[in-house]
């Protein structure tokens, strides 16, 4: 039985559930899922969670690095390249307004998701209603946290700026590449996305997923959930095993209440645990049969 996870590099121009889909198919796998969907216009790491390792995917570290380019003097509905276009100004922008007018965006910052997103508004995705010409006046703002956004580099002639932002689950980059089009006076829209981080997943070890064609590709390229996973680890013994596996709860006075914990025997992950208190470890999910 697989278990364990991919790190998946998805192109441009497929969905997240296209990967999905092409993994299911050379694994000949069922259980399968992924963390952190990618829009069809983006590119880079995507988390595949492969056999019973789905069931860790709300576990993984929610951490993330993308590289954006934009271009200022336009806007767009879907505030992207690929959305309707228009003028927005002719202003030239400078690089040091750029630099001070990415300082905004920096920490605790609140959002509008934009439009053509798959929030859920009323009981409908925003972009179901966007295709039918409406855009709700009242979608909730959303608070997220942006740890570092730099410039990477500008090109005055060509009004066009690279970003590298560093940010928690649930930040749109191009909401941020949006509103600092507008407080800049200048509109901008962004042209390219990579992410190039998803937790401990990163772009330089992903993998194209149309290098998987079989079962084989899939074994090879298996991540051990003990390796992606940010808790601390605690080695069962043989004793300690059976006891897991039979839905008892281990003590031990490691670790801080209320902390998560990796319970491994033999180098394998047998359960996800919680430090309770009276020095109990409780387990909260269990992959040995």
């Amino acid at each position: 039985m697989l278990f364990g996870f991919l790190n998946i590099y998805k192109p441009k121009g497929i969905t997240s559930h296209d990967v999905v889909a092409k993994i299911r198919r050379a694994g000949g796998i069922r259980q399968i899922g992924h963390s952190g969907t990618l829009d069809p216009m983006a590119e880079g790491v995507l988390p595949v969670a492969v056999g019973k390792a789905a069931r860790l995917i709300e576990f993984l570290d929610e951490g993330k690095t993308y590289i954006a380019q934009m271009e200022f003097g336009k806007v767009s509905d879907t505030y992207d390249i690929e959305g309707a276009l228009k003028e927005y100004s002719s202003k030239k922008v400078l690089k040091e307004e750029v630099l001070n007018g990415l300082r905004q965006f920096s920490g605790k910052i609140e959002q509008i998701p934009p439009a053509y997103s798959a929030v859920h508004y009323k009981g409908k995705r925003l972009y179901e209603l966007a295709r039918q010409g409406i855009v709700p006046d009242d979608i909730p703002k959303r608070t997220v946290f942006v740890n570092k956004i730099e410039l990477l580099d500008f090109e005055f002639e060509k009004q066009t700026a690279k970003i590298e932002i560093d940010c928690s689950k649930g930040t749109y980059i191009r909401s941020i590449v949006h509103d600092l089009g507008l407080a800049l006076g200048s509109g901008a829209v962004m042209t390219t996305l990579i992410r190039t981080r998803c937790g401990k997943f990163r772009s330089a070890d992903a993998v194209p997923v149309d290098a998987f064609v079989d079962k084989s590709d899939v074994e090879s390229n298996l991540i051990n959930p003990v390796d992606v996973l940010s808790y601390n680890c605690y080695n069962l013994s043989e004793f300690e095993f059976q006891k897991v596996k039979h839905g008892q709860p281990l003590k031990t006075k490691q670790f801080e209440e209320d902390e998560y914990i990796c319970l491994v025997y033999q180098d394998e992950l047998c359960a996800v645990a919680k430090k309770g208190g009276k020095d109990i470890l409780v387990t909260k999910k269990v992959f040995v049969p």
